[in-house]
């Protein structure tokens, strides 16, 4: 599966865009910038486990990227080594001044075969709970970043009607064991992708995740074995419908434990932009973020968005972008206003108070970060001015950590890891958004 989870909307987005180019708007222009942000506004980096822990034996996308003919760029192996070295990274956030970091919760460790959990592995994310609080950084948590346990997936993962009652008697778990630290909590990442990109991603590449999945399934004698992290899904509808009231009830789970901790849930929001007459626009919206927006409005304290580029829409698909434009590894346009765009819509749809649960760039050219970081939360602070209550942003990532099946050739880190050695090194970009944490002001 040669291609990173950020970009597959994107891609998929892209393929029919319109010929021609027409001049697309550029950054936001608005009244004189107030630069300093509301008091108490969390400023963090975002890890999830799967992709910094290492060493993930029991999660269902090691097996996987150990096929023998996986389509992963690489295995994810010892990744950043920070089951190890959480106390490391917990000193890069206090360091460079941020007072939050989200980190997710691997339910593959707390619950390895199903039905037994481990209080060891309880422990440890207690052990970083704690080590938040006594640096004076507020933990984010994310109950599940894709990854599942090998055995959910190979009882067919969301698909199968279990799973509802599976992760919500892991949030149950989980809350009570680690629930008194926590600051926010959310139950999913990007659920509103699931099910979706088989529709749109190039054949090749869902019938290869498709076989992988199969060799998987022959390789454990199961009849269907199912990641958390699929483009190819056997039901969509079924799929989608699963996670939402696994959602649902992941919320109840945490809130029967603590009703004060705030619980929501993140969303994949590109700024899509509408131009001319019958743009596609308010269509592809709903397609990739409708109903999980309604659902969070109806379930959550907040909603995270997780936003990387924009996309211009006409009547007949994506308008390529400008000739001059940023790009990033991949080549897909970095503009500084599209966080502002997704947090502004999102608020818009639900009026629930907005959490920026990851925003960043994939590029080994840092000097790019340093661009986007204040250009971005310029157009974010002036979102903030216009009243969205924007109450936090949390970059991705604190380090160069496995991109998924891209490997590790995909940098957005604000740190660079050793392979060999796991030393951790500040890139220039840290200490510019460190600096406007320090201030909270830009």
């Amino acid at each position: 599966m040669q291609t990173d989870r950020r970009s597959l909307l994107a891609s998929a987005m892209a393929l029919g865009a319109a010929a021609g180019t027409p001049v697309l708007a550029r950054a936001a222009q608005g009244a004189p910038l107030s630069p300093a942000f509301p008091s108490g506004f969390l400023w963090g980096a975002s890890t999830a486990a799967h992709q910094v822990e290492g060493n993930n034996l029991n999660a269902d996308l090691w097996v996987i990227e150990n096929l023998p003919n996986t389509m992963f760029a690489d295995r994810s192996g010892d990744a950043a080594n920070s089951l190890e070295l959480w106390p490391v990274d917990l000193d890069l956030v206090k360091g460079l001044g941020l007072n939050t970091y989200r980190f997710s919760l691997e339910w593959a460790r707390i619950e390895p075969d199903k039905g037994h959990f481990s209080n060891a592995m309880l422990d440890h994310y207690k052990a970083m709970i704690a080590g938040c609080r006594a640096r004076g950084i507020k933990p984010v948590v994310t109950f599940n970043h894709f990854t599942t346990p090998r055995w959910f997936a190979a009882q067919g993962g969301w698909g199968n009607p279990e799973s509802v009652m599976l992760f919500a008697r892991f949030c149950d778990r989980a809350v009570r064991h680690l629930g008194a630290g926590i600051e926010l909590a959310l139950t999913l990442n990007e659920p509103n992708l699931a099910g979706l990109l088989g529709e749109l991603l190039p054949a090749q590449l869902v019938a290869g995740d498709k076989a992988m999945q199969e060799a998987a399934a022959r390789q454990l004698g199961v009849a269907r074995y199912a990641p958390g992290v699929a483009i190819w899904v056997e039901e969509p509808a079924t799929y989608r419908a699963h996670m939402m009231e696994a959602h649902r009830r992941g919320v109840a789970a945490i809130k029967s434990v603590r009703p004060d901790l705030p619980v929501g849930v993140s969303l994949a929001i590109i700024d899509d932009q509408a131009i001319g007459r019958h743009s596609l626009r308010d269509r592809m919206r709903e397609r990739y973020y409708g109903e999980w927006l309604r659902l969070a409005a109806q379930t959550c304290d907040f909603v995270g968005v997780q936003n990387y580029e924009r996309k211009v829409w006409n009547d007949r698909g994506v308008v390529p972008p400008p000739a001059d434009a940023r790009k990033n590894f991949t080549g897909a346009e970095v503009w500084a206003g599209s966080l502002a765009g997704a947090v502004r819509y999102a608020w818009e749809a639900t009026k629930l108070p907005v959490y920026v649960t990851e925003h960043g760039v994939n590029t080994t050219d840092d000097s790019l970060r340093q661009w986007l970081i204040p250009a971005a939360l310029a157009e974010l602070k002036r979102a903030i001015d216009d009243g969205v209550p924007v109450r936090g942003y949390m970059h991705w990532s604190l380090l160069d950590n496995f991109e998924w099946g891209f490997g590790y050739a995909h940098r957005f880190g604000l740190h660079s890891v050793d392979p060999a050695t796991f030393a951790r090194t500040a890139k220039p970009s840290a200490a510019v958004l460190g600096a406007i944490a320090r201030r909270n002001s830009l």
